[in-house]
């Protein structure tokens, strides 16, 4: 009896072997790929490995945007709450009290594990980490840091919390600055805690730098004068923009308002303050705009400096509108008309011209096209096209009406002028455009230069004087569009001009817009401020004063 009984169990457990044998071959054989996979879902994880954003630097290399190392605290509600420990060391840091911490954790129904709070300087994070609190953890992220705050706010841009370019440069080049974020594998125990480090199985490569054509100094110039202006004005807004004439790279671009880059609760900001306006925002030029309607005259051979405009008797009647100059003043040479800004004189010529061969002028600028700058956001402003110029048309066009532009593209069209007729494209990256395209001849923007020197010697721009060096340009005051059309109480002054006038290096715009003062041209208000950015940009880059008289 006793040896059946041992036989039975023998052969039980022999079955039992069996059985968990052919289970085994049949788990092996049927569903081996299944459960390693589940089993590597629960033994072995993937990390990213973040990769530190490429810096943007001035044309000097100076910093305009760094990323500096930084955590993300992580909470795992479920183990914050599953014992009782003391959080009073990570409520402190947070600003709370340790109950007012759990009833917000308790508030995550879901129960996931989610970022408490971002850009945790190392030492805080080391020091929350070695309180001990199970649940919480820290992600090694990198924060993005402007050295030159609103300064250069506009240009380089801004970053999101995900560390990716959502304004300016940082936008723009985006995919360059960022790089290809690592991969890790690594192995964790039951309670899915880290244990070891696998492998890497992503290569992680940090992101390029970037090389603009900033000049910071020029920036901080140009940033504090227009800053200054359009406070004492109580102007709306303002930019300005200084170029290099042989190169075609922005050595400045300033707007005002502007904004700390710094502040990273990015939702409260004004959207109107974030606008890079010498880019995005178009204007009818006004009188800035007069040497391109002199430099079609000047193309047909038929006129010189010294042709003659009779402006008597100081005003103009063309259809319902009636053009007029603030007195009468007779008999003026084409380059009077330009430096005294005759609005008669001007447009006595443009009915004298080729309303077509004008607008092609303007168009071979590059007015109403794309600067091809790569903004986000760049405006190309708009050029009227008349099968049949109208009178009015072709005067209003003559001298700054109809036609919009942004500031960037009236320095594109000087730096042509100061560039003997040869247009360049403008860039923000060191190294400039090497692409010329002839607009008018080498003549013409000679006569063109003589002209705007008269402007400022002895004309409506003689506040843009630079002491020890001649300049050229030209000053625009254009009325703003109102509710029942053009108004007298709203302007927009502009100066635009060139230094030194006979080898120009640096072309400048500046705008104020909507200045609250009585007088509101752009002799007045405009032609100061380019007289100080160009002065101290002059001596900051070294330029020789050229001989007076020589151009």
């Amino acid at each position: 009896m006793s040896f059946l009984r041992v036989y039975i169990v023998v052969l039980a457990v022999f079955i039992s072997a069996l059985v968990i044998i052919a289970r085994l071959m049949f788990l092996n054989l049927e569903q081996k790929e299944f459960l390693q996979r589940e089993g590597e879902k629960r033994a072995i994880g993937t990390s990213v490995i973040n990769v530190n954003r490429g810096m943007i630097q001035d044309r000097s290399g100076k910093p305009l945007a760094v990323s500096t190392p930084a955590f993300a605290l992580r909470l795992d509600p479920s183990k914050i709450l599953a014992s009782d420990q003391d959080l009073s060391p990570l409520a402190e840091y947070l600003g709370v009290t340790p109950q007012m911490l759990r009833e917000k954790v308790r508030e995550n129904t879901k129960g996931r594990s989610y970022y408490l709070r971002r850009d945790v300087p190392p030492s805080d994070a080391r020091k929350l980490l070695d309180a001990g609190l199970k649940g919480l953890q820290a992600d090694r992220t990198f924060k993005r840091f402007y050295p030159a705050g609103e300064v250069a706010a506009h240009v380089v841009g801004i970053v999101n919390t995900d560390d990716k370019g959502i304004e300016g440069l940082e936008l723009t080049y985006d995919k360059r600055l960022t790089g290809t974020p690592g991969q890790k594998k690594f192995l964790r125990n039951a309670l899915r805690e880290v244990v070891k480090d696998e492998q890497q199985l992503v290569l992680a490569e940090p992101g390029q730098n970037l090389t603009v054509s900033l000049d910071l100094r020029l920036q901080y110039l140009a940033y504090k004068e227009l800053k200054s202006a359009v406070s004492s004005f109580e102007a709306q807004s303002g930019s300005v923009i200084v170029l290099d004439v042989e190169s075609g790279e922005i050595l400045a671009m300033v707007n005002q308002p502007s904004y700390n880059p710094n502040y990273r609760n990015y939702r409260v900001l004004d959207p109107q303050a974030l606008r890079n306006r010498a880019l995005t925002d178009v204007y009818e030029p006004g009188s800035t705009v007069k040497p391109l309607t002199v430099a079609a005259a000047l193309e047909t051979g038929k006129y010189s400096a010294e042709s003659t405009i009779d402006t008597s008797p100081g005003s103009l009647k063309i259809g319902s509108l009636l053009v007029r100059d603030p007195s009468n003043r007779g008999l003026l040479k084409l380059d009077q008309v330009i430096a005294h800004s005759s609005q008669v004189g001007i447009s006595k010529l443009a009915l004298n011209l080729n309303a077509h061969e004008v607008r092609a002028v303007f168009d071979r600028m590059g007015i109403g096209k794309t600067l091809s700058i790569g903004f986000p956001g760049e405006e190309t402003g708009s050029l009227p096209y008349f099968r049949r110029w109208k009178d009015i048309d072709r005067v209003t066009f003559a001298y700054g009406y109809g036609l919009t532009l942004t500031p960037a593209h009236l320095a594109s069209a000087y730096m042509t002028i100061a560039n003997d007729g040869l247009k360049r494209d403008l860039t923000l990256l060191k190294g400039g455009s090497s692409e010329l395209t002839r607009v008018f001849s080498t003549r013409v923007a000679a006569q063109l230069k003589r002209m705007l020197s008269l402007v400022v010697i002895d004309g409506t721009g003689k506040k843009a004087e630079v002491d020890g060096y001649q300049v050229a340009g030209k000053t625009g005051t254009a009325r703003k569009v109102g509710t029942d059309g053009y108004t007298d109480k709203n302007h927009l002054a502009f100066f635009a001009g060139l230094a030194p006038a006979s080898q120009p290096k640096l072309v400048a715009v500046v705008l104020i817009n909507d200045p609250q003062t009585a007088r509101s041209g752009g002799g007045a208000i405009a032609a100061p401020v380019f007289s100080r950015v160009m002065t101290g940009a002059l001596r900051i880059l070294n330029i020789p004063p050229a001989r007076k008289g020589s151009v």
